[in-house]
């Protein structure tokens, strides 16, 4: 298995063949981690719950990664950012859920989306999304830290999909260059 390309094992992963999901996870698990990680604002047990999240989209999923598109890891991390915004709003509408079946007993558990933005401000991708214009901003977070979709955010806004998607990849391609710039 070391010696297939991530793309082939992801082939033998759609076809359910265990041995090819186990390489994957072990060449990619420190990278998803580490995302999930800094999604969750530190919380290990949480990290720990949407890692196997992922995995198992990946062993249940009938999309597949297609290389024409971009590479591997890139399709790897939409996956997991994915499971990552439906994990929070499925913790969202669970802890409201409680909050109105027991109102004698008041819960004081912090909006996870608080978290996730408050621990973002001190990253280096907060630095480095600090240097977009503000309909960039607006629109990764949009995207990335609220879940809308880009035909969503082109109501929202008001402008063509087609605008969104620009905007998107001029944003994506600015991050990507404070980025590298920073050492990440």
């Amino acid at each position: 298995m070391k010696e297939k390309l991530d793309k082939e094992l992801m082939a033998l992963v759609m076809k359910k063949h265990r041995p090819a999901l186990e390489e994957l996870y072990d060449r990619h698990i420190k990278l998803i981690y580490g995302f999930i990680f800094k999604f969750t604002n530190g919380n290990a047990e949480k990290t720990k719950e949407i890692v196997q999240l992922v995995f198992l989209k990946l062993w249940t999923t009938k999309s597949s990664y297609n290389s024409e598109k971009g590479h591997f890891v890139s399709w790897l991390l939409t996956v997991t950012r994915n499971v990552c915004v439906d994990y929070v709003r499925k913790d969202s509408v669970h802890i409201r859920n409680n909050k109105h079946m027991d109102m004698s007993h008041p819960i004081d558990i912090e909006d996870p989306n608080n978290d996730i933005e408050n621990g973002l401000l001190h990253s280096e991708i907060a630095n480095a999304k600090s240097k977009l214009s503000k309909p960039q901003k607006r629109l990764i977070d949009l995207l990335y830290w609220k879940g809308y979709s880009l035909t969503e955010i082109a109501k929202i806004e008001n402008e063509p999909i087609g605008t969104i998607k620009s905007r998107l990849h001029q944003s994506l391609k600015l991050l990507k260059k404070h980025l590298e710039v920073g050492g990440l």
